[in-house]
C-alpha cells in the first residue's frame, strides 16, 4: 500500500470514527417537544464509545452523569418538572453537544388506531368546519408529534417521524390527526397547561398488527403467523418467501374450488350498481373472487382507437379484460385505476368490459364514485357508473384462511414493532384509541385481541395509564332489524374492554354516515373524549357517563329496563331497539318511558321475550341520551 492511500484511509477512518462519536438521539425528542409533567423520562442515546455524558435540563441546575458502553449506547432518567417552559435539554459528551429547544412540560397523549383517527384537519380529506380549524390553529401550547408509518418484524428502538420531529400547532401544520389536535386543543383550554400528541396511525389496519408477539401468543387465530415468523427467524425476505409459497397453493386451491368463467363469454348474473359489494347486497362478512362485466357501445369512427378505463379504486385487487383481452391489472384499495387500451382491441359497436375483482378483506368492489367511472375514446366520453352484471367466482368462506400478507400494513405485530414500541421511553398521560372497522367480522376474536393490546401497551410502559377509545360510529345501509350485524357484534366486543381497570369508551354510534365510513365531525368525538378525561383525571365535573342498563326483568309480553341515570330521548318515539324470542326470532321493539329511568318494551310479534337489544345494527337510528347530550351506548341484554 503506497503512503498516499494510507493517509486517504487513516483520513476516513478518523472521519468515520468521529461521526460516529456525535451525540444522537431518537427521532421523538426534538425540539418543540412536550413532556409529560411530574412524571420520569428516560433518555436514551448514542455518544462516543466510553464517554462521560453530562445531561443538563433546563428545568433543573443539576448537571447528570452517565457513561456510555464500548458501543456508545447510554441511558439517563430525568425527573420533569411541573407545567411550564420553554426549556432546553443539553446533552453532551467529550466530542459533541446536542441541544433540544423550546421544550414544554404539560399533558402528553398517544392517539392511535387507523382511518377514523388518522383523519385529518387538512389532507387527504377534511374535517367538518376544516377552515375555521386550520384558520385558528395557531397555539404555541400545543405541540405534535407525528410518527411515519412503518412496519417492522421485531421491535425497533427509534421511530421516524413526519414534520421533522415535534411541531407547533399552526395553519401548516394541520395534516394531522383531527381528533387528536381537537382533544388536546380542549384540554389545553381547561387544564391552561400545554398539551402534546403523538399521531401514530394506519388507516385500515387491524388490530393485530399493534399487538406484539408475545401478547398475541393468547389470542386465538394468530397461530400461523406467529410461527411463520419465530421459524423464519423474523426476517422479512425469509417471511416474504414463505408466504408467496402459501400464497401459491391458497390461490391454486380457490380457483379450483371457482366456476369455469371466460372473460369474453356474456356473463348471466344479478345486475347490480357500481359499489361495494357490503352495500348492494352480498353481506357484510363476503369476501371471494367476483367477475364483474358492462357493454360498452363503442362508434365506428372510434373503432381502432385506444380507449382510457378509469373505473376509480378498486377494493382489493382486480384483473381487467376487454372483448375477452387482458388489458391491464391493479391492486391497492384506494388506489384509482386508470388503463390504457390498445386500439387493435376496440372495436365498433359493442365492447365487452370484463372485471375480475378479488377481495380478501373488509370492503370489496368498486371504491370509488359511480360519476367518475368512464371510459374515453376518440371524442366520446362513456359512462361506466350504474348498472354492471354481477356473478360470484369463489366464496371465500368456504375456502381455509387466507395467507396473511406480509407486504402491509395488516400483518400481526408490524406496526407496534416500528411505530408504538419505540416510543415507551416517553412518559405518557394516557392513550385514546379509535380502531375496529378492519375487523369487522371477528368479533369474539377481537374481545380477546383488544384486552390484549391494551394489556401489551401499559406493559410496555409499565403503568397502568388511562386508555380511553372510540366505539365505531354507524355505516352502511339502515336497517330496523338486523340481529346478525358483524358491525355491532364488533361495537358490543370493543366494550368488553371497559372490564379493564381505567378505561373508557366513548360512543360515536350517533355520528355515522351510511354511505361513508370516515364521518366528518370529528369534533364531537374529540369533546366527548376530552370531556372523558377532563371528568376522569383532571377532577372537572364533565357529566361525560351516559346512562347504563343495570337490569332487565320479563313481565308477561313485555320486558322492562332499569337505567342507571335519567334518559333523555330526541323524538316522541323511542327507537333503536329490537325484542327476542328464546328461538332467536327478533322484531322491532315498541318503548315507552315508564319514568324517566326506566323503560318497557314489546311486539305484538314476539309473544314471549327474553332479550332486547339496543342499536344492534350497522347503522342504527336510536335516540336516547343523558341529558347532558351523551348518547347511550349499544348493548344487549343477551350478549
Amino acid at each position: 500500500m503506497t503512503m498516499d492511500k494510507l493517509i486517504l484511509l487513516l483520513l476516513i477512518s478518523t472521519a468515520f470514527v468521529v461521526a460516529q462519536a456525535k451525540v444522537v438521539l431518537p427521532s421523538y425528542i426534538t425540539d418543540n417537544m412536550v413532556v409529560q409533567r411530574n412524571s420520569v423520562m428516560k433518555i436514551t442515546g448514542h455518544a462516543s464509545s466510553g464517554s462521560k455524558v453530562n445531561v443538563i435540563a433546563g428545568w433543573d441546575s443539576r448537571s447528570c452523569e452517565v457513561k456510555a458502553d464500548s458501543e456508545g449506547k447510554f441511558d439517563i432518567s430525568l425527573d420533569t418538572p411541573d407545567a411550564g417552559g420553554p426549556y432546553s435539554i443539553i446533552i453532551a459528551d467529550k466530542d459533541s453537544k446536542v441541544k433540544v429547544g423550546n421544550v414544554l412540560s404539560g399533558e402528553l397523549w398517544l392517539c392511535s388506531g387507523q382511518s377514523n383517527m388518522e383523519f385529518p384537519v387538512e389532507g387527504w380529506t377534511s374535517v367538518m368546519d376544516a377552515d375555521h380549524v386550520v384558520s385558528t390553529a395557531r397555539n404555541p401550547d400545543i405541540r405534535l408529534l407525528q410518527v411515519k408509518k412503518r412496519v417492522a418484524f421485531s421491535p425497533q428502538d427509534d421511530i421516524e417521524t413526519n414534520m421533522g420531529g415535534w411541531v407547533e400547532a399552526a395553519p401548516n401544520t394541520m395534516d394531522f390527526s383531527a381528533i387528536a389536535y381537537l382533544y388536546a386543543k380542549e384540554l389545553r383550554d381547561s387544564l391552561k397547561v400545554p398539551v402534546g400528541v403523538i399521531d401514530a396511525t394506519w388507516g385500515g389496519t387491524p388490530a393485530e398488527a399493534w399487538t406484539s408477539y408475545g401478547f398475541l401468543k393468547g389470542v386465538p387465530g394468530f397461530e400461523g403467523e406467529l410461527s411463520a415468523m419465530e421459524s423464519c427467524g423474523f426476517d422479512a425476505s425469509r417471511l416474504r418467501e414463505n408466504y408467496e409459497k402459501e400464497m401459491r397453493a391458497w390461490m391454486k386451491f380457490a380457483q379450483k374450488g371457482g366456476e369455469e368463467i371466460r372473460p369474453g363469454d356474456k356473463l348471466t348474473g344479478n345486475v347490480l350498481p357500481a359499489d361495494y359489494f357490503e352495500r348492494i347486497g352480498f353481506g357484510n362478512g363476503f369476501d371471494g373472487i367476483v367477475w364483474v362485466q358492462k357493454e360498452i357501445d363503442v362508434p365506428a369512427e372510434d373503432a381502432g382507437k385506444p380507449m382510457t378505463l378509469k373505473l376509480g379504486a378498486i377494493d382489493d385487487e382486480d384483473v381487467t379484460y376487454l372483448n375477452g383481452v387482458e388489458v391491464a391489472r391493479g391492486s391497492g384499495y384506494n388506489t384509482p385505476r386508470v388503463y390504457t387500451v390498445p386500439g387493435n382491441i376496440v372495436k365498433e359497436g359493442k365492447n365487452i368490459l370484463t372485471v375480475r375483482i378479488s377481495d380478501f378483506g373488509g370492503e370489496g368492489g368498486f371504491a370509488g364514485p359511480a360519476e367518475a367511472m368512464v371510459a374515453e375514446v376518440g371524442s366520446v366520453i362513456i359512462p361506466l357508473g350504474g348498472d354492471w352484471t354481477y356473478k360470484v367466482g369463489v366464496d371465500f368462506s368456504s375456502l381455509p384462511k387466507k395467507p396473511a400478507s406480509i407486504e402491509g400494513s395488516s400483518y400481526p405485530t408490524v406496526l407496534y414493532n416500528a411505530m408504538i414500541h419505540p416510543l415507551r421511553n416517553l412518559p405518557i398521560k394516557g392513550v385514546l384509541w379509535y380502531q375496529g372497522c378492519a375487523n369487522v367480522g371477528r368479533a369474539e376474536q377481537y374481545e380477546t385481541l383488544f384486552k390484549s393490546l391494551i394489556n401489551n401497551w401499559r406493559d410496555t410502559w409499565d403503568s397502568e395509564f388511562p386508555f380511553y377509545f372510540v366505539q365505531l360510529a354507524g355505516w352502511l345501509a339502515p336497517q330496523s332489524v338486523q340481529p346478525d350485524s358483524e358491525w355491532a357484534a364488533l361495537r358490543n366486543a370493543q366494550s368488553k374492554a371497559l372490564q379493564l381497570p381505567n378505561t373508557a369508551m366513548v360512543s360515536a354510534i350517533d355520528l355515522g354516515n351510511p354511505g361513508d365510513t370516515h364521518p366528518r365531525d370529528k369534533q364531537t368525538v374529540a369533546h366527548r373524549l376530552a370531556l372523558t378525561a377532563l371528568g376522569r383525571d383532571y377532577g372537572f365535573d364533565t357529566n361525560y357517563k351516559a346512562p347504563q342498563c343495570i337490569s332487565m326483568q320479563k313481565m308477561g309480553n313485555k320486558i322492562v329496563l332499569k337505567f342507571d341515570d335519567d334518559l333523555t330521548v330526541t323524538s316522541v318515539a323511542i327507537l333503536g331497539f329490537i325484542i327476542g324470542n328464546a328461538d332467536g326470532d327478533f322484531d322491532q321493539a315498541v318503548a315507552r318511558m315508564a319514568d324517566s329511568r326506566t323503560l318497557e318494551l314489546y311486539s305484538p310479534l314476539v309473544k314471549k321475550p327474553v332479550c332486547v337489544r339496543y342499536d344492534w345494527a350497522d347503522f342504527p337510528n336510536g335516540n336516547l341520551y343523558s341529558l347532558h347530550g351523551i348518547p347511550v351506548a349499544p348493548f344487549a341484554t343477551d350478549k
